[in-house]
Parts: C-alpha cells; sequence; structure tokens
C-alpha cells in the first residue's frame, strides 16, 4: 500500500497537505517544567524559623550641602550666595566642596529665563574642564 504524496489526480491514496502546527510536544514539556519547579520551589525556602532584627540604616551623619550655581540674566555667576565669575568658578567651587571628589559631586545649576544659551555654555565648559561631570539643571515645577 503506497500513499500518493504529489502531483495531480483524485485517488483512493492521494494525502492533501496538513498546515497545522502539532502544539503536543510543546504542551508536554510545559507541564514537565511546571512538575519540576513545583518540586523544587519548597527545596529552595528556608525552613528554619529566626526573628530577624530591624534593618532601619541610621542616616548619614553629614550629608553634603548641595552645591547651587545660579546664572543671572547678564551672565553673572553665583555659587550659593558668593560671587563667582567663569574663569575662577573651579577654584571657588573646589573650595565650596572641601576635601569631597569633584566627579561625585552633584551640582545644580539655577539659570535666569533670560539667561543666553552663551553664557550657560561657558558655566558647562568650566565644569567640565574642573572635573564637575555630574550636573543637575533646575527648573520650576508649574504643575
Amino acid at each position: 500500500m503506497a500513499a500518493k504524496l504529489s502531483g495531480s489526480g483524485g485517488g483512493k491514496y492521494t494525502v492533501e497537505a496538513n498546515s497545522d502546527i502539532n502544539v503536543t510536544p510543546f504542551v508536554d514539556i510545559m507541564l514537565v517544567l511546571l512538575i519540576i519547579f513545583m518540586v523544587a520551589a519548597p527545596l529552595a525556602t528556608v525552613s528554619v524559623p529566626v526573628t530577624l532584627p530591624r534593618a532601619v540604616a541610621p542616616p548619614a551623619p553629614n550629608p553634603p550641602k548641595p552645591v547651587f550655581i545660579s546664572i543671572q540674566n547678564g551672565g553673572e555667576v553665583w555659587i550659593g550666595d558668593f560671587r563667582s565669575s567663569v574663569g575662577s568658578l573651579g577654584d571657588d567651587l573646589k573650595i565650596q566642596i572641601g576635601t569631597r571628589d569633584p566627579e561625585q559631586e552633584r551640582i545644580f545649576i539655577r539659570a535666569d529665563q533670560q539667561t543666553r544659551y552663551g553664557d550657560f555654555m561657558q558655566v558647562m565648559n568650566a565644569l567640565q574642564d574642573n572635573g564637575f561631570y555630574s550636573v543637575a539643571l533646575v527648573g520650576e515645577d508649574h504643575s
């Protein structure tokens, strides 16, 4: 008994193409994995009762004071409440932060809405030239 798999004609042994996906092996594998996880999950838990201590970390003893640079409309630069200039910005900031690492220090920049882009970029370039790479821009929240 032979089956005709191709060609024309509709004989007694003609087999039509079946394009359905057989999902039975997929379901079998999923059921086996489900059983493995159901057996292994209780083994991964610890069953010894222990009273754990509270895990509240104390606050940092002296959190670093944030450093704000303000740029006014005319291009004047301020570090906190002290006036500075673009040329001396790096040295003034290093005095302000003390012994902390400039690369790890976050600098917050506040600029007037009418500040020229060139003035802002001079401050940004002075910061990068002196090793201050973490810069945050401060804006007003209008919510």
